[in-house]
């Protein structure tokens, strides 16, 4: 069983949707799949997916109420199960490390080609072990500085807590990391490759066993919400940040352009597969499943070179689909330009709401302070 963990450093950037649309693509590919939502303190992967509100999930198994066997459901869609996260229950998104154990070693033996595990957002200790429950899980970001820094950001600390796990306690290693700990400002600005070097020299074996484990673990990109060619290009800076800084190869599994397509899907309680699967954003994911069924042993080069071509590929199917409209008559030019003009005055409106809105609270904030 492949166990595919997805993840990213922030919030907001499709991570549930890619996920239970990449469960249902393998499924159709006649694969047994196990979709488990882990994003614990907000789970709402069953909305996804168009399933009523779970009664007995994550929550009810870490609580005794259900055995783990009861809480893999079936889906509406071929070869998809799922488990719920049971967002409701207090506490439930800082597992304890028996809670935690539990859970890994049941998501090993359940029977089934794939196990997605859609993670929550950041950098949680818990989050980070699920991510590193297999070497190539993967990372989904976004074009906006802030997203592909919190996608670096999160396999830093992947790395980070690769090296904890690797260097125990008494070891030399360890009792080294400790005292940087003390300095946490300089821990942080130690590149990676030069801390092991350093490491190499006090503790040798240890050393060695880190550099296995690092090279070992390849984690894959995914940069999500894209409008243009050039943004795929942000993959390239994570990776290149990657590689100088970490001593990490990352591979990219490719691009997916933004597509008011996802919020009418789940307005309708439907995955975009399911709701228009010929959209250039299903065929994306359609792509994405491929590459995982395939698992090309193809270089990390050439995976950021196929990414770049398919943005390309994906733009032109996109502007191509607009221009069909226009060309059947579905949709005028000068419908098109009402409509753009109808979105840009809906968000001056929003702007002019916002700076009324901001004003209203730093005189209610000014008035509260004088009282």
């Amino acid at each position: 069983m492949q166990i595919i963990p997805i993840a990213s450093g922030k919030g907001g950037v499709g991570k549930s949707l890619l996920s239970a649309n990449l469960a249902i693509a393998l499924g159709q590919a006649g694969k047994k799949v196990v979709l488990a939502d882990l994003d614990l303190g907000a789970s709402n992967l069953h909305l996804v997916i168009g399933q009523s509100s779970p009664k007995k999930g994550i929550g009810t198994f870490l609580t005794g109420e259900s055995k783990f066997e009861d809480i893999i459901q079936d889906t509406d869609y071929e070869n998809v199960k799922f488990i719920a996260g049971d967002s409701e229950i207090p506490g439930l998104s800082a597992l304890k490390v028996s809670q935690k154990n539990s859970l890994i070693k049941k998501f090993h033996n359940i029977k089934a080609d794939f196990l997605i595990v859609d993670l929550g957002a950041g950098t949680h200790l818990t989050i980070l072990d699920l991510f590193l429950l297999s070497p190539q899980g993967i990372i989904v970001t976004a074009p906006t500085v802030t997203a592909t820094l919190n996608g670096y950001l999160f396999l830093k600390n992947a790395v980070f807590r690769l090296m904890a796990a690797t260097f125990k306690r008494g070891t030399k290693a360890a009792e080294y990391i400790t005292k940087l700990k003390n300095d946490s400002a300089s821990l942080q600005k130690l590149y990676i490759p030069k801390l092991v070097e350093v490491i190499s020299k006090i503790d040798p074996e240890n050393a060695a066993l880190f550099k296995s484990r690092l090279k070992q673990f390849k984690p894959r990109l995914i940069i999500n919400m894209i409008d243009e060619p050039k943004d795929a290009d942000k993959a390239q800076k994570i990776r290149r940040s990657c590689q100088q800084y970490l001593g990490l190869e990352v591979e990219s599994l490719g691009v997916i352009y933004k597509d008011s397509l996802q919020d009418k899907a789940l307005a309708s309680r439907l995955p975009v597969l399911v709701y228009k699967p010929n959209a250039v954003i299903s065929q994306a994911v359609y792509r994405i499943s491929e590459k995982l069924l395939q698992a090309e042993s193809i270089s990390f080069d050439e995976s950021f070179e196929n990414a770049a071509e398919e943005a390309s590929d994906d733009y032109t199917a996109k502007m191509s689909y607009v221009e069909d409209l226009i060309g059947t008559g579905a949709l005028s030019v000068s419908e098109l330009a009402e409509m753009i003009k109808t979105q840009q005055y809906e968000l001056t409106q929003l702007r002019n709401e916002n700076t009324l809105l901001k004003s209203k609270l730093v005189r209610a904030a000014k008035q509260g302070f004088k009282l």
